[in-house]
């Protein structure tokens, strides 16, 4: 069958990047012996600039279409709703001159306006349509404003749930909160995959006396770095690596200044940021547990290069990492908590069931699983 995946937000292998959620994806379907169009933006959601690919394919049976978007300087503004529109919109009219349909339309929610068009397109086409849900929109954006004031988008998203052929996430959140909506369609959860590698097998410090923390991600409002830069700051034997950028990234540096421990890489691609967690102990994952983010992208990262977690999100990541011994909760916010996990993880060394871990991420485990779960029910 044809299959359409459609996501605006994913870095692609093309650029140098690892390749994410969507594309691995589009590589389980094309396993399958399935023709796969993966649609995405010509905008860079990491990077906040214009992409410039090679448009050949990396991955025989994928195809890729880009649509033309437009711009936005941060992550919660104006701006980027008003790109999320253009976007449903341009890729409705790309699709309509497709002169082959899809049988299956898979789009990632959010944005909301792009799947809740691919699912109005899928009805059209005569396809079957599965909502992904990778984060819970607008459910995310309570922290910074009102509730009441999303009850349209509400609207919107119950729609998707309560139509869609079937719905899959990420999370198990997040097909709980597709069932608060009216989700009556089969559902499946699938974590974030990575290609697992021999990066597993890295040596690593046994932690004892000093540990190497590193961070990859967003600097934005959901994510607690002020409290994780504090901690170390006030923690002799440990260094932060923090690769990424993002709005807060000009008043985090501010925090930092004066303590050499601390070290600011940017945004890096595929293989500059696996050398740095390859030479780092901990990953942190500082995210507040009001931010809705059931399993994050980082975590699958750390999984894979063999990395313990330090965290404050709970919920579904506190359990995994659990199930492995494979780090420590503390509490959002303080860094005295933080303080006393990063001393528990310095004290028991290094040795946990790092492979055990990565295998939660394994992305051919993961994609291929998905890819029959849609054949069954499909």
């Amino acid at each position: 069958m044809t299959v359409w995946i459609l996501n605006p937000f994913d870095n692609l292998p093309m650029e140098g990047n690892r390749p994410q959620r969507y594309w691995l994806m589009a590589r389980g379907f094309a396993r399958a012996g399935h023709r796969v169009v993966c649609w995405t933006s010509d905008f860079s959601h990491a990077t906040k600039k214009k992409r410039v690919l090679v448009r050949e394919n990396a991955d025989a049976g994928i195809d890729l279409r880009m649509v033309q978007t437009v711009p936005y300087p941060r992550n919660i503004c104006l701006k980027r709703i008003i790109s999320h529109c253009a976007f449903a919109r341009d890729w409705r009219r790309m699709a309509e001159k497709e002169s082959e349909r899809p049988d299956l339309v898979v789009a990632s929610m959010p944005p909301i306006g792009s799947c809740l068009a691919a699912m109005e397109y899928a009805k059209e086409a005569d396809a079957r349509f599965v909502a992904d849900i990778m984060d819970a929109w607008p459910e995310t954006f309570y922290r910074v404003a009102p509730a009441w004031l999303f009850a349209p988008l509400r609207c919107k998203v119950r729609r998707i749930y309560r139509e869609a052929d079937a719905v899959s996430a990420v999370a198990e959140r997040y097909i709980a909160l597709a069932k608060e909506y009216g989700c009556k369609a089969p559902t499946h959860c699938c974590n974030h995959g990575i290609d697992i590698g021999a990066e597993v097998a890295g040596k690593r410090s046994d932690g004892k006396g000093c540990l190497r923390l590193a961070y990859a991600g967003a600097m934005g409002a959901s994510y607690d770095l002020e409290t994780a830069i504090d901690a170390v700051k006030g923690l002799d034997g440990v260094t932060f690596d923090i690769a990424g950028s993002g709005p807060k990234e000009a008043s985090l540096k501010e925090r930092a200044e004066c303590c050499g421990r601390i070290r600011f890489h940017g945004y890096l691609g595929e293989d500059e940021l696996r050398e740095l967690l390859l030479r780092s102990d901990v990953g942190v994952v500082p995210m507040f547990p009001d931010s809705f983010v059931g399993i994050p992208y980082k975590l699958a990262d750390y999984a894979a290069a063999g990395l313990r977690v330090a965290e404050c999100l709970g919920g579904e990541t506190e359990s995994i990492i659990a199930r492995h011994n494979a780090g420590a909760h503390y509490a959002p916010g303080d860094a005295e908590s933080l303080r006393a996990c990063l001393r528990g993880l310095m004290e028991s060394g290094g040795s946990f069931d790092a492979s055990g871990f990565a295998a939660e991420f394994d992305a051919k485990r993961i994609m291929d699983g998905y890819v029959k779960w849609v054949q069954t029910i499909l």
